[in-house]
Formats: structure tokens, C-alpha cells, sequence
């Protein structure tokens, strides 16, 4: 078994949760609205979900190696709009160099980061982007795969490089630095 797909998942009491049939898969379709929003999930053939007095469960109709894999997938996936519609998920950036930094341009942020020219950002819907100050960098949103990715777009513009570790990082990222051609030749 499974153990993170024989976990329960508890519904708040301001969530609401519907199953029905069809989807993109054709078998269930999970949606899921709180107070910030609404959120789908489509589930694959082999994966039951049952709603009964505000807990979920998530089980496989068989042993088949593809429904084992799926199986905590979809809890896990489950749980996360559950708790995405009541708080946001957040990332924080923080660029490092000299002359590296971003300001704020309505939704979208400028970013410059040593090329010659500026760098626009425009996050995608259900997704904000917000610049805390010229260096640190806050994206907010319920779904926690489209926060992630946003977050991982926006460092893959500048990656930390390792001799002066200029460039965009996760906070409290620790960039595994290297000794130049000096200290090297020593």
C-alpha cells in the first residue's frame, strides 16, 4: 500500500468539494473552490476518490504497478488544492550582483541582470508576481505546481553561477562556490 495514498484528507469547512464523472481522462474530475478560488483535477482510469462527512480518500482498484504510482500521486495532488484554496502557496526570490536588481511594472516585473538589455517578466493568470524591493522577489497563488514553476522560470533567467554567485536563487538557497584560475594555480 501506498503510504501517502492511505492518508485521509480532511475538507475545511469552507471548502467545497465535487467528484463527477467524465474529465479529460473520461473516468473523475475533482473540483475543488475555497476562498480564493477554484481549482480541477482530472483523475486517471484505476484511482477511486470517495467524499464522506468532509473527508476524502483516495484508493486503487488493483495492484497494477501504473495504479500504484498513481495512487499517492493523486492524494498528493488532491491535498494541495485543498489547502491552496484556503492559503496561497509562496516562493521568495532574492537576486544577488552588482547592478542586479528588478522593479515592479504593474503585474509584470523588469528585471535587469547584467545583459544588455532589460528582462520582462509576465506571470501567468492565477499567479502574482510582486517585487519586495529592487532585490527580493515574493510569487504568490493557490496552485502550488504553477507558483513553483513560475518561481523556477524567473531564476532560469539568471541562474546563481559558482565563482561569484551573481544571479537569482531561491532565499536561503546556499550556492556551492568554486575557487578561480588563482587559487587554483597556487
Amino acid at each position: 500500500m501506498s503510504k501517502i495514498g492511505e492518508k485521509i484528507i480532511e475538507i475545511p469547512s469552507n471548502v467545497t468539494v465535487s467528484i463527477a464523472k467524465g474529465g479529460k481522462y473520461d473516468n473523475l474530475e475533482i473540483n475543488v473552490s475555497g476562498p480564493l478560488g477554484v481549482l480541477t483535477q482530472d483523475i486517471r482510469k484505476g484511482i477511486n476518490v470517495e467524499l464522506k462527512d468532509n473527508v476524502m480518500t483516495v484508493t486503487r482498484e488493483n495492484d497494477e504497478p501504473i495504479n500504484r504510482s498513481y495512487h499517492g500521486l493523486y492524494r498528493s495532488l488532491i491535498a494541495n488544492m485543498v489547502k491552496g484554496v484556503t492559503t496561497n502557496y509562496e516562493k521568495k526570490l532574492e537576486i544577488h550582483g552588482v547592478g542586479y536588481r528588478g522593479i515592479q511594472k504593474g503585474e509584470n516585473i523588469e528585471l535587469g541582470l547584467g545583459y544588455s538589455h532589460k528582462v520582462n517578466y509576465t506571470p501567468p493568470k492565477g499567479v502574482t508576481v510582486k517585487m519586495i524591493d529592487e532585490t527580493n522577489v515574493n510569487i504568490t497563488g493557490i496552485d502550488k505546481q504553477m507558483v513553483g514553476q513560475v518561481a523556477a522560470e524567473i531564476r532560469q533567467l539568471r541562474k546563481p553561477e559558482p565563482y561569484k554567485g551573481k544571479g537569482i536563487r531561491y532565499l536561503g538557497e546556499q550556492v556551492k562556490r568554486k575557487a578561480g584560475k588563482t587559487a587554483a594555480s597556487k
